[in-house]
């Protein structure tokens, strides 16, 4: 039975007033953040973080065909594990942590800290058993360069401190470094990739761009922190919460990335290759509509700390309707435009790869489902060791079914385990805040969206019967026309996120 209690979660924090003041190491606590602000930041940060690959996408993937994409999958996917565990439960725990104890300059230093020689320690540790890999493994010998030149993103993770700009709502300064790495990112692919021998040179590239401004966010934290050691530490507080979020990770990892793996011990670079293409279009939708839950986190954080439940119920509410309002058509339009997307995006080899989307694109919406209960609702209110066990129950569902259907219907397969994984945690998650639905009776306002829905289905539908190549003019007028009648027609029944 899940108890959620608010007091409990005030008894070691002492509440200091917002007026403190810092500049340069005492920085100035003007007011609060404009949530609208740094949600129009974050949609340009996770513009930025797929204007690469979606640019470079179509460019590489009809240069390096599905065997050099795939090895750079797998490649990323091994070192994705690697970077997991130096990692821990930092990303989301420092947010949380940080976020907390935001009005006192002292106590946020001291455990930005903290957390930072954690991941340090660990990153360490993991480097160390990295290399032994590379040499007592047969199948890491085989692509030691591009695990070499991949590994670096373990490097940068380190120094990124993304956690503390977000805790901070900083998202200004993150969002235009990122941009600016993407951009090189995106002219060094057209300078260097010319042939398919070059999947190292891209898979460099792609580090680049992804993490390469994390130099810059730790040189500039210290305008937000000081650099000056903050004796004394308490290293032993964040551990528990960080291996609790560390366990989360792993498991969602498992479903995430083993997929990959099982896929390249089971089949070949080949079908990695078409699964991949899925899961970066899966991706990009996920990041669309979870991007207000990413801002929502430290303010609904600080919340629970202040104790301002109808704030906190209101954010809530308003990250359930965002999610519902963007997945839904994502799922729809995409699922009718499967072909003409992957075609266009990653060319016609890839088209092997269309059944396996249409499948897993429900996982859009219970992705951001779960993203609200988890990481929105349950995590700061320091119930992590539930969203582990949901994730836990949908990692094992997703390894057995991976292990019974890939051999037989290879990425198809690999989709439908996670589809399945996905549904698992949903339906778990949703048991253990039964308590809690109630409260949220009537938000999604499924009868507005629904009936804007159908007729922009319809309209869809009658295009693609006369509109099926897969170019840009195909894609453009489509999704122009459809999701202009999807929004025309929530406008007209006064949908409202906020209402």
């Amino acid at each position: 039975m899940l108890y959620l209690d608010y007091s409990a979660q005030h008894n070691h924090f002492q509440k200091i007033p917002a007026a403190a003041v810092f500049m340069k190491g005492e920085r100035m606590m003007k007011k609060t953040p404009s949530l609208k602000l740094n949600f129009i930041m974050n949609i340009i940060l996770t513009a930025s973080a797929f204007l690469f690959p979606v640019v470079t996408s179509p460019y590489v993937s009809r240069i390096l065909l599905p065997e050099g994409t795939g090895r750079i999958a797998f490649a990323t996917s091994i070192i994705s594990y690697f970077a997991l565990v130096a990692r821990l439960g930092v990303p989301t725990y420092g947010i949380r942590a940080c976020a907390q104890v935001q009005d006192d300059l002292e106590e946020l230093t001291r455990t930005a800290q903290e957390i930072f020689i954690i991941n340090l320690i660990m990153t360490i540790c993991v480097y160390l058993v990295f290399f032994a890999s590379l040499f007592f493994i047969g199948q890491f010998r085989q692509d030691q360069r591009l695990l070499l030149v991949i590994s670096s993103t373990i490097f940068l993770n380190l120094f990124g401190m993304d956690w503390l700009y977000k805790a901070l709502e900083q998202y200004r300064d993150i969002t235009i470094r990122s941009l600016f790495f993407n951009l090189a990112g995106i002219i060094l692919t057209f300078l260097f990739v010319h042939t398919k021998e070059d999947f190292v040179i891209y898979g460099g590239i792609t580090v680049l761009a992804s993490v390469g401004s994390n130099l810059l966010n730790f040189f500039f934290a210290k305008n937000y922190i000081s650099f000056a050691p903050c004796r004394p530490y308490h290293f032993t507080r964040h551990l528990k919460p960080i291996f609790v979020l560390f366990a989360l990770s792993v498991a969602t990892t498992i479903y995430t990335n083993l997929d990959v793996v099982m896929l390249r011990v089971m089949t070949d670079s080949q079908e990695v290759g078409y699964y991949d293409a899925v899961v970066k279009m899966k991706n990009l939708m996920v990041t669309l509509a979870t991007s207000l839950g990413a801002v929502l986190l430290p303010r609904i954080s600080y919340y629970v700390k202040m104790n301002q439940q109808s704030e906190y119920m209101g954010l809530l509410k308003k990250s359930f309707r965002f999610v519902s309002l963007t997945a839904a058509p994502l799922c729809i339009y995409f699922f009718i435009m499967a072909r003409e997307s992957i075609s266009f995006i990653f060319g016609n080899h890839y088209l092997n790869a269309v059944n396996a989307a249409r499948l897993i694109l429900p996982t859009v919406l219970l992705i951001g489902l779960t993203n609200v209960i988890g990481i929105q609702m349950l995590v700061p209110l320091g119930q992590e060791k539930l969203v582990v066990y949901s994730t836990c129950a949908g990692a094992a569902v997703d390894v057995v079914l991976n292990a019974l259907l890939i051999p037989r219907f290879q990425c198809t397969g690999a989709a439908a385990g996670t589809l399945a994984a996905e549904i698992t945690v949903l339906l778990v998650q949703l048991w253990f805040i039964r308590p809690w639905l109630s409260r949220f009776k009537g938000t999604f306002q499924a009868r507005k969206i629904i009936t804007a829905l159908l007729p922009a289905f319809i309209l869809l539908l009658v295009l693609h019967r006369f509109l099926h190549d897969g170019n840009f003019l195909t894609l453009c007028v489509t999704s122009f026309a459809f999701f202009a009648v999807y929004g025309g027609c929530l406008l007209l029944f006064n949908y409202r996120l906020n209402s």
